[in-house]
């Protein structure tokens, strides 16, 4: 081989974006035969029968004529649900969506360098922030890799949405500013906004071209800190994000009404790199038992963070982390990958910056101060005392199961994720004497612009195992059997639906036409097993694989009875965060955990025994 050859040059972030392929549009009548087996085990036979004949009439009649519309506009959008699923599931939505729609989570950080140590927060919170800036500059600079699925590439769009981007209010819809541009497109905002005790600053991360250092930045945030310590809190107008979405649209209005300086703050917190939030509290975390912090993270002061914001940066007062995202603009795995990013680099350097101490003059933070009246104050009273409320319904653990992990589930050559999601079934089953629905995260970024689709793991062979192991007359050989059909099943189902193949976007889809062309909506959507069976956002069980990194997130679950489950997978364990609502009493988040612990030793033991 010639050595004088030049290697090919590094891929650039969104060199294949062109080349994804377009959002494909699955057969109608296998979309249908998916949903009657996915309605299945929560039904009795005349409910069945009753699905049956309301599916083939919709197959025969007005589905057909849907679908053949639906893939009218599939012929001409790369992707076709694009825009729907954003109004539908995130901007048309009008419930607050900080605690109910945002995700948030713990940094993992506390695993290695930086343990909870007093006075550690702002030095920490300079090198964070630092590793943050570089991130940035790899995607504006289009030097981070592109992800592959093996290798196939993915797409890569959602990363531009995690810097210089926010949700706006509507009074019947939301809206989506980004303002992010790569080096090619032209400039790109580059300051940070900092809050801290319902206080807003805001600073340039950028002087002369080059990002500020870390004892620069250091500077900008004791300046923040001393500027805050000892007076009294601010306004806490952030607070008004936490507010159902056409309340906190009319406050907006009404503050840009008073003085159109508050219109420029707005500006500047939208268009800002990010948010990073002071926090007083101290919520103690250890790598088993993460609780505290997950918590601090979903729950937390709604004075000191934006909660439309696509990140917001949370740095505790014992030197710990958590982040929320507002979940319109992307899915988890971007901020998995940027947190993933920190986590290497802060491992690697040991939590230290290595290099110049020298501090240049920069500018000093500018706070930020909106002109308010009684209105508005009254508003933010409002805000707080409903998302104070609700912050305390909402239950959360999050424990590290720490018996086996990936490799043991591997060495008995089956699926690390299934194994959790059997697990979590059975734990389901046996707490509350029934079948849940349950919604399991599929990834469909192998097309353009893709998002996800929804994986249904409660089938039937993963219902019939369930009863198999809690009959106590069935014999480990049974169990077994039932046990690796319903892994083969559910298997299917999440490749089948990260080929695009799935059937939920598919029936969104088609109800969404009947919408748009002022039809009346099908039976199929009014049959009372639709939603029994999670359809319409009505799952009892949602869930959701965050990698197989050291990043985990959280949720809320989606219906009052239900819960939000969400796990990584490790080597050695498996770290799941479980939330509830503590108003519903058929429901513990505590509860479901400790089956779940129950349910993957049982697992094992199954998988191990029938090897002999």
């Amino acid at each position: 081989m010639d050595n004088h050859l030049s290697k090919a040059p590094p891929e650039t972030t969104f060199q294949h974006q062109d080349a994804l392929p377009s959002l494909p549009v699955p057969s109608l009548e296998t979309s249908l035969s998916k949903y009657l087996n996915a309605v299945r085990p929560f039904a009795s036979e005349e409910e069945f029968k009753a699905t049956l004949d309301i599916v083939n009439t919709f197959q025969e009649g007005v589905g057909q004529e849907l679908h053949q519309k639906l893939l009218q506009k599939a012929r001409t959008n790369r992707n076709w649900l694009e825009e729907w699923w954003l109004d539908v599931a995130y901007l048309e939505v009008r419930i607050p969506s900080q605690l109910n729609v945002n995700f948030a989570g713990p940094g993992p950080y506390l695993e290695h360098c930086w343990l909870p140590e007093e006075g550690s927060q702002l030095q920490r919170a300079s090198i964070s922030t630092w590793h943050t800036l570089q991130y940035w500059n790899l995607i504006r600079t289009e030097r981070l890799h592109p992800q592959k699925a093996g290798k196939l590439p993915l797409d890569m769009d959602q990363f531009r949405m995690l810097f210089c981007t926010c949700k706006v209010p509507g009074v019947k819809k939301d809206t989506i500013r980004n303002y992010f541009k790569t080096e090619s497109e032209g400039p790109c905002p580059s300051h940070v906004v900092v809050m801290c005790r319902g206080r807003m600053f805001t600073f340039d991360a950028v002087c002369d071209g080059q990002i500020l250092t870390p004892p620069e930045i250091l500077r900008q945030l004791s300046y923040v800190k001393e500027c805050c310590e000892g007076e009294p809190e601010g306004d806490g107008v952030s607070a008004l994000t936490s507010e159902e979405r056409t309340r906190w649209a009319q406050t907006r209005e009404h503050l840009i009404s008073i003085d159109p300086h508050n219109s420029n703050i707005l500006e500047t917190i939208q268009s800002s790199l990010f948010v990073l939030s002071l926090d007083e509290t101290k919520p103690y975390s250890s790598p088993m038992n993460y609780t505290n912090i997950t918590t601090a993270a979903l729950t937390g002061d709604p004075t000191i963070r934006w909660g439309d914001k696509s990140y917001n940066s949370l740095s505790f007062a014992d030197g710990t982390f958590g982040t929320t995202c507002d979940h319109a603009p992307f899915d988890a795995m971007v901020l998995v990958s940027l947190c993933w990013y920190l986590d290497q680099q802060i491992k690697a350097t040991e939590g230290k910056w290595k290099g110049s101490e020298a501090v240049r003059a920069v500018h000093r933070p500018e706070e930020l101060v909106f002109t308010v009246d009684e209105k508005v104050r009254s508003d933010i009273r409002h805000a707080k005392q409903q998302y104070l409320e609700t912050a305390q319904d909402l239950q959360i653990v999050c424990y590290a199961f720490t018996a086996f992990g990936k490799d043991a589930i591997k060495q008995k050559k089956l699926h690390p994720d299934t194994f959790v999601q059997l697990a979590k079934q059975l734990a389901f089953q046996r707490m509350h004497k029934r079948p849940g629905s349950c919604y399991e995260t599929a990834m469909t970024r192998k097309f353009y612009h893709g998002r996800t689709e929804t994986v249904r793991p409660c089938t039937q062979e993963a219902v019939n195992w369930c009863k198999a192991m809690m009959d106590p007359s069935c014999d480990a050989g049974s169990r077994r059997k039932a046990m690796l059909a319903a892994f083969n099943t559910h298997n299917n189902l999440m490749v089948e639906a990260q080929d695009g193949q799935g059937f939920d976007r598919h029936l969104l889809g088609l109800y969404l036409i009947a919408r748009e062309e002022g039809l009346p909506t099908p039976d199929l959507f009014m049959d009372p097993l639709y939603s029994l069976s999670g359809g319409g956002g009505n799952f009892v069980l949602s869930s959701s694989l965050v990698g197989y990194t050291t990043v985990l997130g959280a949720a809320a679950p989606m219906v009052h009875h239900g819960y939000g489950f969400f796990y990584r997978i490790r080597d050695d364990r498996i770290v799941v965060s479980v939330s509830a609502w503590n108003s519903c009493r058929e429901t513990d988040a505590a509860t479901l955990f400790n089956n779940f612990s129950s349910s993957m030793h049982e697992m094992l033991h199954l998988a191990t025994t029938s090897q002999l």
